[in-house]
């Protein structure tokens, strides 16, 4: 949720002036969609065709909001519709509290411990079951359309997860101050919709089944929905809400018309949910109550399916995010791999179905877990089992709920009834153990991922990723009032509220004197203000207490520039370049760097680097053909600047250098037309 620490605040190597990258342009809904053809074989009798499968999960959405499940907020009247069709599990539960980390339990149908991506940035690994991946090889054309960064697959959050798609749509990218968040690091549920649509649209008549996943982010924080959604929903949660589900009307309208729907599968689930203060939390991340870890789900299947048994219209018994994928390969006729560990709920739907499932136990526990508090800030993780009547949490302070007479976990058993207690964190021990594997050696997330995440509002450092955490030490409900201030904080420097930002994280770090992380956010306020002189001694504690820590090296190299201290600032560069090689703008800025302090050709390799990996970086570009102009080689200056120009058309610096270059080649026409260019864009920081 901050500006981006790529687009750099005001670099100057002769004469340059940073801007922002090209706008991703969203596109207009489609027309209708074409009419599916039944696939046939040599012989006269026509073999049945697989399912098309739609998947839909919507990020941060509570299952309280839900009208299919009880709600009186008319938020969901399109997902009503659709569970008018289907069936709606009233006890469905999250297996962490974490996007990407939930999206791998719901595509691998394994449970972190297992999968080991319990954050973000951790590689998925290759030996892992994964849906898209297995419907690609059974005959599926497949594709992704996801409403934000946190799930770009090239951004390093969510490496991995392109795997078995013929499409992935994403490409989001870090925004700055400029910059619309909607163009950059997230969008609208209607530009997510309308990509999926304009892709089903091009399918012929006669193509095989598909799957499509569409993910919408909406929910998630900063609550902002547009209009009418603003003004007719005071709660701009429910706002956001309201409007997911306006634009997946659209989707599923755009099915029906197509005759798509009703011979499709469609699984519409949460992620996980939201806090708004209940047990001290806001947002989500730390703990693992109903507010975030109750989740909607609804699962529709094809009319085939549907008539072969009677389908309930709601199932009470528990279920978790980790049925989702065996349960939609049944559906499909496709085996299911021996690693998955979800179960079918097939049979709960229609249980008198023939060739189902086992169903699953009515009793059957649900575990939960988040090492996010762990990681971020030290403290202890969480680790939950939803069995029988109660909740328990394995924690420092151990807590246990009976959620028949206590619904909203208010009164701690714990102490009144350690026996029960303690069997209960036992069997969640054992369940845990049973259920973990060590499939692949943990990474680390880079720099470039981390700052990408911190876009986006999470404060996880750079440290070691995909290990699992601990129990013990510090009992995140102790220090909750901490992750909130550290989250509003975040939130009010990408509001450009940098004073209240201050104040929020040098709270945090009266409390937590050795995060990292925190310094860091401190120092960018500072850094934003301009105040080097109070952001230097912060970002340089920070790279104290993680040495290691690629983000907080990058800061401190920015600052060290912004002050003329470039000899000072070339060490961190080249320490951020060797954490993370794939970074284009780690490059570039060490590039700057170098070009500042007289090592010109190492500053020509650096750029090289950086345009080898993104060929459309607008500063990279302007850099380097600014530089070869200031060499006496315009012709090959040309080709670098044209680019930078074609990025930024609004760009006066990158007009006025492609002016200068023409002049050396005595191109006089063109150099007059970018000149004139250049006087009708705005000037640098406008």
């Amino acid at each position: 949720m901050l500006d981006s620490l790529f687009l750099m605040r005001f670099l100057r190597i002769v004469g340059v002036v940073l801007l922002s990258l090209d706008v991703w342009c969203a596109g207009q809904l489609p027309g209708p969609l074409p009419k599916p053809a039944p696939r046939k074989t040599a012989s006269a009798s026509p073999v049945p065709r697989q399912p098309d499968i739609v998947l839909v999960t919507i990020d941060t959405t509570r299952a309280d909001r839900m009208g299919f499940l009880g709600s009186t907020r008319g938020l969901t009247p399109n997902l009503d519709l659709v569970a008018q069709d289907g069936t709606a599990f009233t006890h469905a539960y999250s297996h962490v509290p974490l996007t990407t980390a939930s999206h791998t339990t719901i595509l691998t149908g394994t449970y972190p411990q297992y999968n080991h991506v319990n954050d973000f940035g951790v590689p998925l690994a290759a030996g892992l079951p994964f849906l898209p991946d297995i419907l690609h090889d059974h005959g599926y054309k497949t594709a992704a359309f996801v409403g934000s960064l946190i799930l770009d697959p090239i951004s390093g959050t969510a490496p991995g997860f392109d795997r078995g798609f013929d499409l992935y749509d994403a490409g989001f990218r870090i925004k700055s101050a400029r910059d619309s968040r909607y163009d950059t690091i997230e969008r609208r549920a209607g530009d997510v919709v309308g990509h999926a649509l304009a892709w089903l649209n091009k399918r012929p008549a006669n193509a095989p089944p598909f799957f499509l996943w569409v993910h919408l982010y909406d929910p998630h924080d900063p609550y902002d929905p547009p209009e009418p959604y603003k003004s007719k929903f005071k709660d701009p949660y429910d706002g956001e809400i309201a409007y997911a589900d306006a634009m997946l009307g659209k989707l599923f309208g755009a099915l029906k018309t197509a005759g798509i729907y009703q011979s499709s599968v469609v699984a519409v689930m949460a992620d996980h949910g939201e806090a708004f203060g209940e047990h001290g939390e806001r947002t989500h991340g730390i703990f693992l109550y109903d507010e975030t870890i109750h989740v909607p789900l609804l699962i529709k299947l094809p009319t085939p399916l549907h008539s072969a048994g009677k389908q309930a219209t709601k199932v009470d018994a528990r279920a978790g995010l980790v049925d989702v994928m065996p349960t939609i390969l049944e559906a499909a006729g496709i085996p299911v791999p021996k690693e998955v560990q979800g179960q079918s709920l097939l049979r709960a739907m229609k249980p008198d179905g023939p060739n189902s499932a086992p169903s699953p136990p009515l009793d059957r526990p649900i575990y939960s877990e988040t090492d996010y508090p762990h990681r971020a800030f030290k403290w202890s993780s969480l680790r939950a089992l939803r069995t029988g009547k109660y909740l328990v949490v394995e924690a420092p302070n151990p807590e246990l709920y009976d959620q028949v007479a206590d619904p909203k976990a208010l009164t701690n058993l714990a102490s009144s009834s350690p026996a029960i207690a303690g069997t209960l964190v036992s069997e969640e021990q054992k369940f845990r153990q049973k259920t973990a594997a060590d499939l692949a050696e943990a990474a680390k997330l880079d720099s470039s991922q981390a700052e990408k995440l911190r876009a986006l509002g999470y404060v996880g450092g750079d440290s070691g990723q995909g290990h699992e955490g601990k129990i013990g030490g510090l009992d995140p409900k102790d220090r909750i009032e901490v992750a909130n201030l550290m989250h509003d904080g975040i939130l009010d420097i990408e509001q450009g509220e940098y004073r209240e930002a201050i104040d929020k994280l040098g709270r945090v770090i009266q409390t937590e004197p050795e995060s990292a992380i925190a310094y860091v956010q401190l120092g960018t306020a500072w850094t934003r203000l301009k105040e080097y002189d109070k952001a230097l001694p912060l970002l340089q504690k920070a790279v104290e207490l993680k040495a290691d820590s690629g983000l907080a090296q990058y800061e401190l190299g920015l600052a060290l520039f912004e002050t003329g201290s470039w000899k000072e600032a070339a060490p961190q560069f080249e320490g951020v370049v060797q954490h993370s090689p794939k970074w284009a703008d780690a490059h570039f800025s060490l590039a700057s760097v170098y070009a500042r302090i007289d090592r010109v050709p190492d500053a020509m390799q650096e750029l090289d680097k950086a345009l080898e990996l993104n060929p459309s970086h607008y500063r990279a570009n302007l850099l380097r053909g600014r530089l070869l102009s200031l060499l006496g080689k315009p012709a090959e200056a040309l080709p670098n600047l044209q680019k930078a120009v074609a990025v930024e058309p609004a760009s006066r610096e990158a007009h006025l250098f492609l002016a200068d270059a023409y002049a050396q080649l005595g191109r006089s026409s063109e150099e007059k037309t970018q000149r004139a260019l250049a006087a009708k864009s705005p000037p640098p920081g406008h």
